[in-house]
């Protein structure tokens, strides 16, 4: 049997949830996922800041970063216009409210794999650290059942893109 991307996409999604529930890691779901609420990136932005030597250079990348992700964030999410699968899917109970009712891509993986990328180029010997935290937050966003795991790859190419693309425009 052939299966195309969506089908895939679906399969992949339940697999993960059930995995999740079969060993009841929703409650650590729910706390990584939490590590990745925007608020957090300021606070560590703004502390390496005053506290270390790169700060500002760390703070500087976040900040170009994140003004280029957001923006593309919203328009993507709100011009695709993907239900999320808490929603879309007859039957499906997250047990979980998000933010809003659109998935593609995801704004917390999105702004993990940011930090992650900031991470790798200021301090680079941290860069497996942040990137595993990122991967666990776009995980514990499909076993929440929020998120499709192509909203995740969608999340984590324009965290890293956005990176990619404000260092080449700081050199």
């Amino acid at each position: 049997m052939k299966m195309n991307i969506s089908e895939l996409d679906k399969y992949c999604f339940y697999w993960i949830v059930q995995f999740s529930r079969d060993n009841h890691l929703s409650p650590a779901a729910k706390r990584m996922s939490a590590t990745g609420d925007g608020h957090y990136y300021a606070y560590l932005s703004v502390a390496l800041l005053f506290l270390h030597p790169h700060g500002q250079s760390f703070f500087n990348l976040m900040l170009g970063s994140f003004t280029v992700e957001f923006p593309l964030y919203l328009l993507l999410k709100n011009g695709i216009r993907r239900h999320r699968p808490c929603y879309a899917l007859a039957g499906f109970d997250s047990g979980f409210e998000p933010s809003d009712k659109f998935s593609l891509p995801s704004g917390h993986t999105a702004g993990a794999f940011v930090f992650a990328s900031v991470v790798n180029v200021v301090f680079p010997s941290l860069a497996p650290i942040a990137f595993a935290w990122a991967c666990f937050v776009g995980a514990s966003r499909i076993a929440l059942g929020v998120h499709y795991p192509l909203d995740i790859l969608a999340g984590a190419g324009l965290g890293v893109g956005s990176v990619i693309l404000v260092e080449q425009l700081m050199l």
